[in-house]
């Protein structure tokens, strides 16, 4: 298991040094960059925006709820609802899902790419596969992803300010005013590390999966699911050591 283990972490650390050479073509790689961009980017906007609207809204709900004491002021429900999206629920859910969105389909072009021999080709012509096909994929994961969290925390906030309105729970105006008390903008410093680091965990994952699948079209299948799995673990060890070292 260790021996295992130490084997695919060789592989990775080896797979992400070969990717930092210099581009044959620099306009080729800033196509694929910009492509990679554009794929994230709008494939993964329209789930974000649900998840993210819904999210702000069942805090709300929830967190009232449970403050039932007439010694806290309402105000306070936006600013546990505002902490909470911002810390923890839109960069680590929203990553989680994004993880199968986004992981699953990394790993399973590049396994595609693999299975057919496309790979092989690019090598064969003396083009840096590992440099071409995966750093493009984590480039622009990493511009793309923290947008998507970051306008999630957006959208979950509005959407408990609507859902807080639309059930009667409490005014927009105490709500609005919740949200300005007491705002610690370290907490927006935590969550974009978290996002950023999130979004180097389901590119680089999901593409050495894929980058080194082995057999017929079914380890395709196989190996997609492993990216997202480990991606998902990988992500929730990452956010409770981001929180151990920085909160």
């Amino acid at each position: 298991m260790i021996g295992r283990f130490l084997s695919h972490l060789g592989r990775y650390l080896l797979m992400l040094r070969s990717m930092f050479t210099r581009p044959e073509n620099s306009k080729m790689y800033w196509k694929e960059f910009m492509h990679q961009c554009s794929e994230i980017g709008v494939g993964a906007l329209p789930i974000v925006v649900i998840i993210s609207l819904f999210l702000g809204a069942v805090t709300t709900v929830q967190t009232a709820y449970q403050l039932v004491s007439p010694l806290v002021p309402k105000a306070t429900i936006a600013q546990i609802v505002r902490d909470s999206v911002i810390l923890e629920l839109s960069p680590t859910v929203v990553s989680i899902v994004l993880a199968g969105v986004i992981g699953s389909k990394i790993a399973s072009e590049l396994g595609n790419m693999r299975i057919s021999e496309q790979i092989d080709a690019l090598e064969i012509m003396g083009i840096n596969s590992r440099s071409y096909l995966i750093a493009p994929k984590i480039l622009g994961s990493l511009l793309v992803i923290p947008a998507l969290i970051i306008i999630s925390a957006v959208l979950s906030i509005w959407g408990g300010r609507v859902a807080g309105s639309m059930t009667g729970i409490l005014a927009n105006d105490i709500y609005d005013m919740g949200l300005r008390q007491n705002l610690n903008t370290y907490n927006i410093t935590v969550g974009l590390y978290k996002a950023y680091a999130f979004a180097f965990i389901i590119s680089s994952i999901s593409a050495y999966y894929g980058f080194h699948v082995k057999g017929g079209s079914l380890e395709i299948g196989r190996s997609s699911t492993t990216a997202v799995v480990v991606s998902c673990i990988l992500i929730l060890f990452a956010d409770y050591l981001i929180a151990a070292l920085l909160l």
